[in-house]
């Protein structure tokens, strides 16, 4: 099997949605009168076509959070399976186990997949992404919209006529190119630090007091330190112009993160009871507070109707009583 010829059959359609949005783009701000070769017009469309496909991403994702929502939810109850077989290895066990697990999913309509299957929906779409802007920049034509001449003009762009953006930092140390290098480590250290902060944004304040205590929180805060570190290193032998889309979509990521913390986050966590005092403020939520001052009951207000309710004779209103 062709494996290579494969993939690249099942990217084919991604790529020409990439590319057409890319060349969208160029040729809307070449209309507004930048020019078409330099390399701030190809920047400013590799933004635009970051910020419609993220755009178009949102609704995995939040059915991916939603997902994850009620994995969490369902949480206690798997780990009383659990318990309950702790220890147990023989087939029968295992096999009850499994079926009790089963049994549990089918009842709360969860499924583990359900959780990741967004994020491998979007691992095609960002690596067709990376496809397409690593062979532009080489001057190697797409698919269908990015022909061979602005391949090529892509390929020669300079950023502020200075900077290729076909070049990278560890490339510039060869060349001299200190424009470059300069560059280069400026978008280095905002993808880091972007990278940090979006993943601090969920341990320190999207976690529930359970899930703190659980093997994978640690395995978080390993990654808090580690994904960061993997954007320095890595993001050197990036070109400049495969670094503006990661750039880009790492500041989307954070954006979309902290929106999600703030109106949708996880119950029992920092976020949420943080999310509760603001409605409470608004005067959508009554907040019972114990002797000590600290919060333990909330209760949701059905939102109050201004329509005025019409007068209904008994006649229409017997009738209204037997439909119900």
């Amino acid at each position: 099997m062709d494996i290579p010829g494969f993939i690249s059959t099942i990217l084919w359609p991604i790529k020409w949605v990439v590319e057409g949005l890319l060349v969208l783009f160029h040729t809307v701000l070449t209309g507004l009168g930048m020019d078409p070769a330099e390399g701030l017009t190809w920047v400013l469309s590799i933004v635009g076509m970051v910020l419609v496909i993220r755009a178009a991403l949102i609704p995995i994702f939040v059915r991916q959070i939603k997902s994850q929502r009620k994995m969490l939810e369902v949480a206690p109850q798997l780990k009383k399976i659990q318990d309950k077989y702790k220890g147990k290895k023989d087939q029968f066990s295992r096999e009850a186990m499994s079926r009790e697990t089963m049994e549990l999913y089918k009842k709360t309509g969860t499924n583990p997949l359900s959780s990741c299957l967004p994020l491998l929906l979007q691992m095609p779409i960002f690596f067709s992404l990376f496809s397409v802007l690593n062979d532009a920049q080489k001057g190697t034509a797409g698919v269908f919209w990015l022909n061979s001449d602005l391949a090529l003009q892509f390929g020669n762009a300079k950023l502020f006529g200075v900077a290729p953006l076909h070049e990278s930092f560890q490339q510039a140390t060869v060349t001299g190119d200190v424009a470059v290098m300069i560059i280069a480590v400026i978008m280095v250290v905002l993808m880091t630090g972007s990278q940090f902060i979006t993943q601090l944004q969920i341990m320190s304040r999207n976690q529930s007091p359970e899930a703190k205590n659980s093997p994978m929180f640690k395995q978080q805060r390993i990654l808090l330190y580690i994904l960061p570190l993997v954007f320095a290193f890595s993001g050197f032998s990036f070109p400049l112009g495969v670094m503006f889309y990661w750039l880009t979509s790492n500041f989307w990521t954070m954006g979309q993160q902290f929106l999600v913390i703030r109106n949708m986050p996880t119950p029992g966590s920092e976020a949420a009871k943080a999310r509760e005092m603001r409605l409470a403020k608004k005067g959508k939520l009554n907040i019972a507070t114990a002797a000590d001052g600290t919060v333990n009951h909330v209760v949701l207000e059905a939102p109050k109707t201004t329509q005025r309710q019409q007068p209904v004779g008994k006649t229409r209103a017997k009738k209204q009583g037997e439909k119900k």
